[in-house]
């Protein structure tokens, strides 16, 4: 609060904070779409399905460990919830969970969301740089092979283009319209909808895929989606990240047990899937943390391991991961609250 005069202005709006975080996320997550994009569809095969199940076996282990959590300690399944879908950063789990949330239990989900998000937040990204780390992992021989094995021939484009501008701002955003327009779009009866997040992702993987719409070339500089990626993972944080300090003193006062939980419900996930996506599924160190990341719903995470791999590739597994988690941690959250 500052007091100019006889004035008092609150320099905290929450409403400006979340608008600058959805900016974020959409900056963001387009950029890693469009980089994604155009070997995404074309490595797509039997073994992308690990990716598709791990997005599901990640939300699921969290839900189990909320239950158990929850019976155990007697917890409010409106607390549970919230601390559910904090840890797995889910805004899309957050709003269903208070969507199913008696009126009473709305100011829990809220409060354990708050709890959850920085564990949720922090908690993936020092994983997937710690975890090479741990395991001594050659970064260098990885990523070479790793880079190898992702090599995709892309054709060139058929017919002439009509290019807009040189640095591609004019296809990234229309992009970016695009994927706002499909995130809007909900599924009768679920009331689901894929949010800013999904959508976004799903318009960047298409437009990188084909390059164009009709005769508009829709490329886009390498060096502009960098860029651009870089300003929106530092907006997304800048948003998420001050409300939820807001929160977090207040929401830990009451429930100081919750901070455990939390922890609890991030870590878990984490390890299992870690576990099946190494050991079942056979991924190679980068595929199973871009897919963990995807899994997590974690864009920060994404940016931390792009960092710590050195290869922009990762947002594939990322990319192919978290579809099905988004929709596993909706359901998920509605399932909860209702217990």
């Amino acid at each position: 609060m500052v007091t100019i005069g006889d004035s008092t202005i609150s320099l905290y709006n929450a409403d400006n904070f979340k608008l600058i975080s959805n900016i974020g996320t959409a900056l963001f997550v387009t950029a890693v779409g469009l980089i994604a994009g155009p070997k995404f569809f074309r490595t797509f095969n039997r073994k992308s399905m690990a990716y598709i199940l791990l997005g599901v076996i990640i939300i699921v282990s969290s839900g189990i460990s909320a239950v158990i959590l929850m019976k155990v300690t007697n917890t409010d399944s409106g607390m549970m919830a919230g601390l559910l879908t904090g840890a797995l950063t889910s805004t899309p789990g957050f709003s269903a969970a208070q969507e199913g949330a008696a009126e009473a239990a709305k100011d829990a989900v809220s409060a354990g969301y708050g709890i959850a998000y920085i564990f949720g937040v922090l908690g993936v990204v020092l994983f997937v740089q710690i975890l090479p780390k741990i395991l001594k992992v050659d970064m260098a021989k990885e990523r070479e092979s790793f880079v190898a094995a992702n090599t995709v021939a892309i054709p060139a484009p058929k017919g002439k283009r009509i290019s807009i501008e040189s640095f591609g701002f004019f296809s990234f955003f229309l992009t970016v319209a695009l994927g706002v327009i499909i995130g809007a779009f909900k599924i009768p009866g679920l009331n689901f909808s894929l949010g800013t997040s999904g959508g976004t992702l799903v318009a960047g993987l298409i437009v990188g895929h084909f390059g164009h719409i009709g005769p508009i070339d829709m490329t886009v500089k390498k060096e502009t989606l960098n860029f651009i990626r870089e300003l929106g993972l530092v907006l997304f944080l800048v948003g998420a990240g001050v409300p939820g300090g807001v929160k977090f003193i207040s929401a830990v006062g009451d429930a100081p047990l919750s901070l455990l939980y939390g922890f609890i419900l991030m870590i878990v996930p984490l390890i299992i899937g870690y576990v099946f996506a190494k050991y079942i599924f056979k991924l190679s160190i980068f595929n199973c943390l871009g897919a963990i990341t995807g899994g997590m719903t974690s864009t920060p995470a994404l940016g931390a391991l792009i960092a710590t791999a050195g290869t922009d590739d990762v947002a594939s597994a990322y990319a192919a991961t978290y579809p099905t988690a988004l929709v596993s941690v909706v359901i998920v959250a509605k399932i909860l609250v209702m217990l």
